[in-house]
């Protein structure tokens, strides 16, 4: 049985991609969620084991990974779910736990910091996956003002949290290149009927259950066993935003998550 950890599976994309896994029963469940009763329910659908993290606290991602590592042997597939969406009306510039501006910190800073620390686990399961859910909406990140202090809005801090995930999954992917660790991003759906589509005030798109099939293909495909460096938008292979291929803007952005990173 695969081995897969799903984070922000308390609700939306996550809790359906899990309960979709959980009906093959071939699968043992990780799930990670901030609130522990609606991570019981999902638990008592799916049969997961569960996780409660805060991600808006870096300790609290790292603490996360040192308890998965050490509870068990192999870890075959990390998706890279949870993150904070925008709100119908705007929102005022949030900072979290470390002082880092929030959707930055949970969309980004937290799921580059697990994976790090999971990696040792993936490498010693390979062959093994990380899917890393990003989106459609995406905005480089303005290096002189990275935690973007200036002309805030949540909707800018969320289009530069996922270009920053999907440059870092190109990265990474050369990184493992050979080791038997692919990984990939993926832009699932178009505003789905999820709490998180609700609050940004737009109608909704597409189904969760074509969110779920396309995060679920660059789960558990066997034809994308050994893809990896990709952005797929739902089952396409897509191109992402420009930035994303571009060396200089990749190399600040290593540097630049480095020096936040530092010291924890």
């Amino acid at each position: 049985m695969a081995t897969i950890l799903i984070t922000g599976a308390s609700d939306g994309l996550g809790r359906a991609l899990a309960e979709d896994l959980a009906a093959s029963g071939t699968h043992r469940l990780l799930l990670h969620g901030r609130d522990a009763r609606r991570l019981a329910e999902v638990a008592e659908a799916t049969g997961g084991e569960t996780f409660t993290a805060d991600f808006s606290s870096l300790a609290d991602a790292r603490r996360l990974a040192a308890e998965i590592a050490e509870s068990h042997e192999r870890l075959d597939v990390l998706v890279n779910n949870a993150g904070i969406g925008f709100h119908v009306e705007g929102a005022t510039r949030e900072t979290s736990a470390d002082g880092h501006e929030l959707r930055f910190a949970v969309n980004y800073l937290a799921p580059v910091l697990l994976t790090r620390e999971l990696l040792p686990l993936l490498r010693r399961s390979a062959p093994s996956r990380i899917v890393n859910v990003a989106s459609i909406g995406q905005a480089p990140i303005d290096f002189d003002d990275p935690q973007l202090e200036r002309g805030y809005t949540d909707v800018a801090a969320y289009c530069r949290s996922k270009l920053a995930l999907i440059a870092h999954t190109f990265d990474l992917a050369g990184e493992l290149a050979g080791s038997g660790v692919t990984v990939n991003s993926v832009h699932p759906a178009t505003y789905m009927p999820t709490a998180m589509s609700r609050r940004s005030g737009m109608d909704v798109v597409d189904t969760l259950e074509q969110g779920v099939a396309a995060t679920r293909r660059l789960v558990d495909d066997p034809e994308l066993a050994e893809v990896t460096g990709r952005y797929f938008d739902g089952d396409k292979d897509a191109r992402a935003s420009e930035e994303a291929y571009d060396p200089d803007y990749r190399r600040r952005l290593a540097e630049l998550t480095r020096n936040l990173l530092a010291g924890l």
